[in-house]
Order: structure tokens, then C-alpha cells, then sequence
């Protein structure tokens, strides 16, 4: 059975990695959980090794910085991305979106669930992305930290280092390959952000969508 490697980048999650550890290994799949502690100053690290996880430290703060870094770790030839602040509902996550891969159906997967959108997906990233990209595909959670892909096409894309990485992988993966599938993975709930930190997310997010449009006056962002 083909190793997948599952990667959770994490900063001061302990009240729930563990819980996404626990959800994660629910599966018919064969995994490794790799978590990425970026730069916690809890006990996200100890929890990690005491669910027998692969623990990487990632001393860069941001999270496309510790995407990478679970990278270098993994073994498996199809990765799948977990955010460590999730409760998750499904039982075989990682079946569920490794699954259209695995029979060449996709080369990336990205996740839709039963919330409602977000203010900064909302209210932000889906005007854009019409504006901008009129013939894509409607996503219905864009910025969903839930993605799985072949190794080969992450290697191949730019990581944004702070909030614009979800997008900016969604935007380079749909520039590589047609084969892109939205999975329904039912209900998740992840932990609300206050609206300073959706200010620095909506601009970030945005730089990320508009430096992949080559226009003019953000080609130095």
C-alpha cells in the first residue's frame, strides 16, 4: 500500500493536535503524520511525540515556512496538508482525499465543508478570484488548509511564507495541471480569528492573488 505523508504545520496548538493526530490515524490509508512545530512556545511538541508523530522544528515563524519544511520530512510520494487547530468530523480524511489521486483521477485535492464561508474567503478572496480568474473553477473554500498532491507538484510551487499560502498553492497548482478536484469532506471547526489578525490575513491573502496576476503596479510585492 502506497505510503502517504501527512503533514500538520502547527503554531501552539496543544489544546488540538493531538485531537487531529487521533482523527487522522482513522484510516484504512497507509500514513506517516508529520508535525511541524513552528516556532510554538507551548507543549505542541510533546503532545506530538507523545501520539508517536514525526516531529520537525521549523525556526522561520509562518506557515508556509513549516509546509516546507514537512516536506524535506516526507517519505511519500502523495502529501496531504492538515491544519492543527481543526476538529474534524469525517472518519478516513485522508482516504477521502488521497483517494482521486491515488487513481489518477487529480493531482491536487482541495477540500470543501459544511461552514459557512469566512469573512476574509467571503468578502475578499471570491471578488477577486472573479474578477481575476472569471473562467476558474468556483472553489468553495479557497482558502481550505485541508489539500492533498503528488510530492512533485509541491516541489515544483512558490510558498508564500504568511497567510497568502493556501491561495498562492491553489493559483500555482491550477497553472501545472487541469487535474484539480474539490472533495466534500462534511463538517470541520477551526478556531475563529480576531478581526486584527482577518485584516492581516485579507491583505496578505490578496497579495498573494494579485502577484500571480502579473499585474503592473504589484509586480514588487
Amino acid at each position: 500500500m502506497e505510503l502517504i505523508s501527512v503533514i500538520i504545520p502547527a503554531h501552539n496548538e496543544e489544546e488540538r493536535v493531538g485531537n487531529v493526530i487521533d482523527k487522522l490515524r482513522q484510516t484504512k490509508s497507509n500514513i506517516e503524520i508529520i508535525v511541524v512545530d513552528n516556532c510554538s512556545t507551548d507543549n505542541t511538541s510533546n503532545i506530538a511525540l507523545e501520539k508517536k508523530a514525526i516531529l520537525a522544528h521549523c525556526d522561520n515563524r509562518g506557515k508556509g515556512y513549516a509546509m516546507e519544511k514537512g516536506l524535506q520530512y516526507a517519505k511519500g510520494n502523495i502529501i496531504v496538508f492538515v491544519d492543527g487547530d481543526l476538529e474534524i468530523f469525517i472518519d478516513d480524511l485522508v482516504t477521502t482525499m488521497v483517494t482521486p489521486i491515488i487513481n489518477n483521477e487529480a493531482d491536487f485535492t482541495k477540500s470543501a465543508f459544511k461552514r459557512e464561508g469566512g469573512r476574509v474567503t467571503e468578502l475578499v478572496v471570491k471578488p477577486l478570484l472573479d474578477l481575476l480568474y472569471p473562467n476558474m473553477y468556483k472553489f468553495e473554500q479557497p482558502l481550505s488548509g485541508i489539500i492533498a498532491g503528488k510530492k512533485e507538484i509541491f516541489e515544483k510551487i512558490q510558498f508564500e511564507k504568511d497567510y497568502g499560502v493556501d491561495i498562492g498553492i491553489l493559483l500555482d497548482v491550477l497553472s501545472l495541471t487541469s487535474k484539480v478536484k474539490e472533495i466534500h469532506i462534511g463538517r470541520i471547526e477551526n478556531n475563529s480569528q480576531s478581526w486584527h489578525a482577518l485584516s492581516d490575513m485579507a491583505k496578505e491573502v490578496a497579495k498573494a492573488i494579485l502577484k500571480r496576476c502579473n499585474i503592473e503596479n504589484v509586480k514588487k510585492l
